[in-house]
Order: structure tokens, then C-alpha cells, then sequence
């Protein structure tokens, strides 16, 4: 199947369109929009990525105490 390639023009000009959305929009409403798709992202996750995902966020709190990177 043949990908369809994306005008540059209009890649710009969308990425402006969130932009301003964003600007518009107060702290308490952007922080509901991003909790609300972080929620959205989360249900798509299988029991073993979550898991994993979880291991390593583990891992790096504790190189992190450590003085690691």
C-alpha cells in the first residue's frame, strides 16, 4: 500500500491550530484535557506493558536516589 504524503504546508499551519487552542485555554482546563488522554493511553495498554512500564519507573526513582543517572 502506497503512504500518502502530507502537504508541509498544512502539517504547519495544524500545528499552529494546537497551539492556539492551548494558549486560550486556562491551567485547570489543559490539565483536565491531559489527564483525560493520559487515562485514554492508559486503557490501551496491555496488564504486561503496564507492568514493565511500572519496572522501570521503579528503576529509575532509584538510580535517581542513588546519584545515577
Amino acid at each position: 500500500m502506497a503512504t500518502k504524503k502530507k502537504n508541509p504546508s498544512a502539517v504547519a499551519l495544524g500545528g499552529l491550530g494546537g497551539k492556539a487552542r492551548a494558549k486560550s485555554l486556562s491551567g485547570v482546563e489543559r490539565s483536565e484535557i491531559s489527564s483525560k488522554a493520559a487515562k485514554v493511553r492508559a486503557e490501551k495498554l496491555t496488564p504486561a506493558r503496564r507492568s514493565e512500564i511500572a519496572k522501570r519507573a521503579v528503576a529509575a526513582r532509584e538510580a535517581k536516589k542513588k546519584g545515577g543517572t
